[in-house]
């Protein structure tokens, strides 16, 4: 086998300024510490409140989000909590559609950063900035979801960064450190006959794309951060380089989504996923000691890693929310984002925290699969939040599906992609 270099990390003292543009029932501490609103001895509201949450966590992280909704409950009695999980791009849609009929909003969104551009421009979510304690908030996660200069967001989690997981009982205790070590190990541990792949990824989404777009030299869009670049040379070798891997080095799955793809890798049947950092606490469980998590290789032929993008999960809050209804929303966001309640984020989730306490405690500097998501997040870019944005994530998924389908005219692809991302920004005039 060939021989690989250890990966590189980064210490978590210096994360901050690197990324700063950018078993049993859970719990989320072993005792509810007192909200926010009471320590602060401000009058919390008595009457019944609910509180329904869409959040786009799947099991099983989902189960955090309902036991910080309980532990919430545990101290304020007259406030309950519906917990509704929503496909990320459901619950953009379904958000957006809200703009027609506010009494269908929900009273709290948990999801993801690229979500801030439509949400704003659809007027459906209404600005926080100055309403949370941003004070307990790391370097990093300072400023997140500012659009046209207002902050729209309170920082869950940061990252949301695609990276690799490996098997280490199937190629080793190293990650493969550029894209030819990547082939290698993946053609040595494929058996296509047998069900078994060196290389998976989500073969359906536009996001899976864009690190190698990065690691190639390329660019979404142009200086103007709105005009679509997306039939350049950049994005036509990322596109060639996913295509060859399935099509020329065969170490991928004929046909594969996210499903398929993280199911192939939990079950020993994939040596290596690209996947996103919302699945590491999963991966730890079913792989223990023998996951390997780093970041995503160099890339051989440009000596520039890939840039996967940076965001997080975050908190919005819809448009339609005011009063007690408000009080308590911001209450909740303040009692999530204090330290308790982020350690055991971190426990439970493992996923780098957006309060600066947390993010220098051991126990995420400790932890050698936060270690490798923390070096994933020094290579990404923080993720474009403009609405146009949307146009492009469209734009490419369609491309994507068209490539991994089967279709090898790469500069055909390019050309109907950019027209894609072109004729729907005519539509945002």
């Amino acid at each position: 086998m060939t021989r690989r270099r250890a990966s590189r990390f980064i210490p978590f003292a210096a994360l901050a300024l690197v990324v700063s543009a950018c078993g049993g029932e859970l719990t989320t501490s072993e005792e509810p510490a007192e909200s926010a609103a009471a320590s602060a001895g401000e009058e919390f509201p008595t009457g019944d409140i609910t509180i329904e949450l869409w959040t786009k966590e799947g099991d099983p992280q989902i189960d955090f989000v309902q036991a910080l909704a309980d532990d919430y409950t545990a101290l304020h009695a007259n406030v309950t909590f519906e917990v509704v999980n929503k496909d990320v791009e459901l619950l953009r849609e379904d958000m957006v559609n809200t703009a027609l009929s506010p009494d269908a909003q929900p009273q709290l969104l948990w999801t993801v950063l690229d979500h801030v551009g439509p949400l704003v421009e659809a007027g459906v979510i209404q600005e926080l900035g100055g309403k949370f304690d941003e004070s307990v908030l790391a370097e990093a996660a300072q400023g997140s979801g500012t659009f046209d200069g207002k902050v729209w967001v309170a920082p869950i989690s940061i990252g949301n960064q695609l990276m690799l997981y490996y098997n280490k009982s199937i190629m080793g205790d190293e990650p493969p450190a550029d894209t030819d070590e990547l082939i290698s190990i993946a053609t040595e541990n494929t058996d296509a006959a047998a069900g078994n792949y060196g290389f998976v990824l989500n073969q359906t989404e536009s996001f899976w794309l864009v690190p190698w777009l990065g690691g190639f030299g390329g660019s979404v869009f142009a200086d103007d951060g709105v005009t679509p670049t997306l039939d350049t040379p950049e994005m036509g070798d990322a596109l060639q380089f996913l295509h060859d891997l399935k099509y020329t080095d065969g170490v991928m799955p004929a046909e594969c989504d996210y499903t398929c793809a993280s199911d192939l890798f939990t079950t020993g049947a994939a040596a290596m996923i690209m996947n996103g950092d919302w699945e590491l606490a999963n991966y730890t469980d079913q792989l223990g000691e023998d996951l390997g998590v780093a970041a995503l290789p160099e890339v051989t032929a440009t000596g520039e890693f890939p840039k996967p993008y940076i965001g997080g999960t975050y908190y919005m809050v819809p448009s339609a929310v005011e009063g007690d209804t408000l009080t308590v929303v911001l209450d909740f966001i303040n009692f999530s984002l204090a330290a308790d309640q982020q350690r055991a984020q971190v426990e439970q989730l493992k996923r780098l925290p957006s309060n600066a306490e947390i993010l220098a405690d051991p126990v995420v500097t400790d932890d050698p699969g936060l270690q490798g998501a923390g070096d994933a997040v020094s290579k990404g870019v923080p993720q474009p939040i403009n609405v146009e944005m949307r146009c492009n994530f469209d734009a490419m998924t369609a491309a994507v599906r068209d490539m991994f389908g089967g279709n090898d005219d790469i500069e055909g692809i390019l050309a109907t992609m950019q027209t894609a991302a072109e004729n729907c920004l005519a539509t945002l005039q």
